[in-house]
């Protein structure tokens, strides 16, 4: 075993060969190589519902046994130079950069408690939502979202209705209140990334925002109102009685400070220095940043007292379930984007055509809709970047020739993000959190009820005042 592993790692690391990152060429896949992928989705949709024992205990089998169904015909199809160059470019390109995030912010924010307990009125709720929107743009959807997300359910563990609390987090909290700067949200930093300034963010989200929020907290006070009103929906003891509020560990806000440094870090600070492995650059300032989220997760592990963390129930569950389920998604996704990459010349060209006006203009309450309902089901992060490049590419001229077209790319990807458990990944941590405090969460169906019904009319009217 140790040798087949150094023998691996040499391939992997050291091959002279492996000095260029493989292209796949969408334009001649089939969309066969979906399958995997659509696996992975069908088992998050399905296991839980029909088999949650085995799901519990053996998702990550079965996200593995997808996984290798794409990779070994992939092997006998392209070999093992370019299936080694794709899973070391998903991984260290794509994933890992992502997972640190998700760990770093879920780690130190996780470090912090906010003692006490208020009752879970609808006005407070309302009050307690709209916080978690202005925090998210300013520490991104996941450090919002584990901020948050255990006060909530604590000052509604008295109530026997609280899934639409949960549900309507995760509109509002986990995923449009990231939109409004590139820190919120991976799609806007992506796009930040790629030159999207980060005051045109501001300035051409904050109204679509606004309104989003204004308008989805107006329906859940309402919602919350009517079930608070129902004479048995008070438990008879609550399990955490009202006290006042006080925060503890507040010393990681000032690491959540440091995250969001590292991050900005790596988009202004271009050293143009890097090194390959197997093809994929990475570059000095990308791997400063996830060395220093890094530090500063384990830095928040070191200082926060044990008692603060055991208040907040913290575990490494929610953040393992998402490691193990993305890896999955993030290497089975490669020739979903590949194939959109292809554009007319590949198996989703009615998709490109659906978004693009005889005149070859983009159509740009097309691409709000097919970025986001993508986006409700991929990753939203590579699906930005896929409508972002099919329409110029060019973050100039994304800016001031189709402006209207990117904020169309960045409100479907940020706002549909929601549809799913699996369109943001705060998402399906917010669910696995509730789930352990007993909360009746949803299934992946029952959940897109709920979304479908709330928030595609409303998605509608923003199409046709915005587009």
């Amino acid at each position: 075993m140790k040798s087949f592993l150094s023998r691996f790692l040499y391939v992997l690391l050291l091959s002279p060969g492996l000095l260029f990152a493989a292209e796949v060429d969408g334009a001649a896949l089939s969309l066969a190589w979906s399958i995997p992928f659509v696996g992975i989705l069908l088992s998050i949709a399905l296991f839980p519902l029909f088999a949650g024992r085995i799901w519990h205990h053996h998702f990550g089998k079965i996200t593995a046994l997808w996984t290798l169904l794409f990779l070994i015909p992939f092997v006998v199809a392209f070999g093992l130079h370019d299936t080694v160059a794709v899973i070391v470019h998903a991984l260290f390109a794509e994933y890992l950069p992502f997972i640190v995030l998700l760990f770093s912010l879920y780690t130190i924010s996780g470090g912090i408690l906010v003692g006490g307990n208020l009752h879970g009125s609808p006005r407070l709720n309302t009050a307690l939502l709209a916080i978690g929107v202005a925090l998210a743009s300013l520490m991104g959807t996941t450090g919002a979202a584990m901020l948050m997300i255990r006060p909530l359910l604590r000052a509604n563990d008295n109530r026997r209705h609280r899934v639409h609390v949960v549900v309507f987090f995760i509109f509002l909290v986990a995923n449009i209140g990231g939109g409004l700067t590139p820190l919120g949200d991976p799609p806007l930093f992506l796009g930040f990334l790629k030159g999207v300034g980060f005051f045109w963010t501001v300035e051409h989200m904050l109204l679509p925002v606004l309104l989003s929020t204004l308008a989805l907290l107006t329906v859940f006070y309402f919602v919350d109102r009517y079930f608070y009103a129902r004479e048995d929906e008070l438990l008879p003891s609550d399990p955490s009685p009202d006290s006042p509020l006080k925060l503890y560990g507040t010393v990681n806000f000032l690491l959540l400070g440091g995250v969001v440094g590292a991050v900005l870090l790596s988009g202004v600070w271009k050293p143009g220095a890097a090194f390959t492995v197997a093809g994929t650059p990475i570059e000095l300032q990308n791997l400063v940043r996830d060395l220093l989220m890094l530090g500063l997760a384990l830095a928040s592990l070191k200082i926060t007292p044990a008692q603060v963390r055991a208040g907040n129930d913290f575990d490494w569950g929610p953040i393992l379930e998402v490691a193990k389920l993305f890896a999955g998604i993030f290497l089975t996704i490669v020739p979903v984007l590949a194939i959109l990459r292809a554009g007319s010349e590949g198996g989703m060209a009615g998709l490109v055509a659906a978004v693009t006006h005889a005149d070859g203009s983009p159509l740009n309450g097309m691409y709000f809709w097919m970025s986001g309902l993508l986006s409700g089901f991929l990753d939203n992060a590579p699906t930005y970047l896929v409508f972002f490049n099919l329409a110029s590419g060019d973050a100039q001229v994304m800016m001031n020739d189709l402006p209207q077209t990117l904020v169309a790319v960045s409100m479907g990807s940020v706002f549909m993000g929601a549809l799913s458990y699996i369109g943001n990944a705060p998402n399906f941590m917010v669910k696995a959190i509730a789930d352990q405090r007993g909360v009746p969460m949803p299934s992946f169906f029952g959940y897109m009820g709920w979304s479908c019904a709330i928030l595609l009319p409303w998605f509608v009217l923003l199409t046709l005042f915005f587009f």
